[in-house]
């Protein structure tokens, strides 16, 4: 009988010891991560963010059950320089990527790398270090265009269909890219469902919204309406909201298969865009061209608030308290990184010098001003509506944010917590902050790679009507 409780309370003793392992285990192990990047998606294309006429139920769940940004800016205001800084924590310029990557000659008279180094430390080959399961799926463009390395060179497990397809997948199907953002979330469940007993990180980076879109007929149906009577062609707006509609859907499905698989709680969801949405004056702008920058002055390639201001949405069920709205703390793509690194407790290597900051504070409710300033470089031309064409540098610090060029044209100073839209230029005014920021923002860009500047970058002259020679 003795015996018999002995071996009763061994095993009771057993029982509990499993027990608080199983606890800490759950309570140290470190967060998954889900980073979401829509690609052309604008501030206001959301209706968490405002937008009365696109309903996105599933994204707007991240921001109902997390932690909404207002202040957040992408460090690029095209594709390939946004992905650079919140891949390795670094502004785009030092690694010479100051527009989007395309074919080594057009790269090259660009004054551009063809492809981000895969030496450069990057938040999925640090995670890899610390043992998380890793993985890209969609888009890339960071190198593929010249024919870079490939994407699992640069610390994944497993890399999904990217934006030229894959296996299976036909580039030339005129329905690859409505049917995309369906297919990238299978992968991704795929992944998940593989890697779920062990700590994850997956980059989901879409097609959607930029152009050339092509939604079926079956995604269109629901904004029917929105055609021209007797038109034999859709409108711009029918194609963009069933484009960005399946997007949030499958979006949706994501979130569903985490809850489905136990794993909301500890996984951290960002969703986020690279940078604003198309401009709507341009040949190649599609449909896209109707997205919305919300109360923004700018779109896509401008440095103007509506180019780099974009959605940013965190979830983390475990850490972060859920419906809250941050209209005062300012969040970079480059803090994406160090944050991340936070998080999982993994050290950046020293010698990678960081351009953002660790906000691992600010998404657990804390409240604290930024320590670094933001800066924007744009040496091109910016095709569009005069009001979007911004100059070629920029710095936001606190509640100003100054535009100006190289040689100090185009002054523009606007104070952004009563000034939002930039449409009361007042430098005049703050001769003392114009200075302060000039100066921060051209010691800033003399640090940069030396490159050709387009004739006429930073220029927003209207070709205004002139009497010609000899007319009266």
């Amino acid at each position: 009988m003795a015996a018999d409780n002995f071996v009763r309370l061994i095993a009771a003793c057993t029982v509990l010891i499993v027990g608080a392992a199983q606890v800490v285990s759950a309570d140290t192990r470190p967060p998954n991560v889900v980073f979401i990047l829509a690609d052309d998606l604008g501030w206001g294309d959301l209706s968490c963010q405002g937008n009365q006429f696109l309903k996105t139920p599933n994204i707007d769940r991240l921001a109902v059950e997390g932690r909404q940004f207002t202040n957040f800016y992408v460090n690029g205001s095209v594709c390939s320089p946004s992905r650079c800084a919140f891949f390795t924590g670094q502004y785009p310029a030092r690694h010479r990527i100051h527009g989007h990557y395309a074919a080594r000659e057009l790269n090259e008279s660009r004054g551009m790398s063809n492809w981000l180094e895969p030496s450069v430390p990057n938040v999925a080959r640090l995670l890899k270090s610390a043992g998380y399961a890793t993985a890209h799926v969609g888009k890339w463009h960071l190198g593929n265009d010249a024919n870079g390395p490939a994407t699992k060179e640069y610390g994944f497990d497993f890399v999904g269909t990217g934006e030229r397809g894959g296996a299976g997948v036909a580039r030339n199907d005129p329905y690859f890219r409505a049917n995309s953002s369906k297919l990238f979330v299978d992968e991704s469940l795929e992944f998940i469902r593989s890697h779920k007993d062990q700590p994850f990180y997956l980059q989901l980076w879409t097609l959607v919204p930029h152009a050339t879109l092509n939604p079926t007929d079956e995604q269109m149906e629901p904004f029917e309406n929105l055609n021209s009577q007797g038109a034999d062609h859709k409108s711009a707006r029918t194609i963009f909201y069933a484009s960005v509609t399946d997007l949030d859907r499958q979006i949706g499905r994501l979130l569903n298969g985490l809850e489905e698989m136990g794993l909301a709680e500890n996984t951290l969801v960002v969703f986020s865009s690279d940078n604003g949405p198309e401009e709507i004056f341009i040949r190649n702008a599609g449909h896209s061209g109707v997205g919305s920058p919300g109360p923004f002055r700018g779109r896509k390639r401008s440095l103007y608030e509506g180019g780099v201001r974009v959605p940013f949405l965190v979830r983390y069920p475990a850490k972060i308290s859920a419906g809250i709205v941050d209209d005062a703390s300012i969040v970079a793509g480059v803090d994406f990184l160090p944050t991340i690194c936070k998080l999982a407790g993994v050290s950046v290597p020293a010698n990678h010098v960081l351009d953002g900051e660790d906000v691992s504070d600010l998404f657990s409710g804390q409240s604290r001003a930024r320590t670094k300033p933001l800066f924007w470089n744009w040496r091109f031309r910016i095709a569009g509506h005069p009001s979007s064409i911004s100059p070629q540098l920029a710095i936001r610090d606190g509640q100003w944010k100054l535009l100006a060029n190289p040689n100090q044209s185009r002054v523009e100073l606007y104070d952004l917590t009563v000034d939002p839209m930039q449409v009361d230029n007042v430098a005049a005014q703050h001769p003392a902050v114009v200075q302060r920021l000039m100066e921060q923002v051209l010691a800033w860009s003399a640090t940069l790679p030396a490159g050709p500047h387009d004739p006429g970058a930073g220029d927003n002259q209207y070709p205004w009507p002139k009497s010609l020679p000899g007319k009266k």
